[in-house]
């Protein structure tokens, strides 16, 4: 089910991870003719989604993401510390990984430059 207000979608998908956490997956999706970002946590019993196309929404995907990581990673609710902690390092790990693809364009493809004359 579609969930229309981000703060809902937050809760309901923190609930659900707290309540399954072995059985939660948290998909993020793209649709890149459409412009829209989806959200997805799921137990295979309850399917909550969330659909933007809102640049605005993409922060508060990142605070998701902090939340849901360490709740899956170590199963107990995090403070706010560590949230911020987390949405600042996922931060400069995506801007570090953006940078390396970035640089790394240039080379035409990869692969073994003996095939190429």
């Amino acid at each position: 089910m579609y969930v229309e207000d981000f703060n809902a979608f937050y809760q309901q998908a923190q609930e659900l991870v707290t309540q399954q956490p072995l059985r939660t997956r948290y998909v993020i999706k793209y649709k890149h003719k459409e412009g829209k970002l989806v959200l997805k946590v799921t137990d295979d019993v309850v399917c909550l989604k969330y659909k933007t196309d809102q640049q605005v929404d993409v922060k508060k995907m990142e605070k998701l993401n902090s939340l849901l990581f360490v709740l899956m990673a170590r199963g107990e609710h995090p403070t706010d510390e560590e949230l911020m902690a987390t949405a600042e390092q996922l931060g400069s790990q995506s801007t570090a990984a953006a940078a390396a693809a970035s640089k790394g364009r240039g080379g035409g493809g990869g692969g073994s430059s003996k095939n190429r004359r």
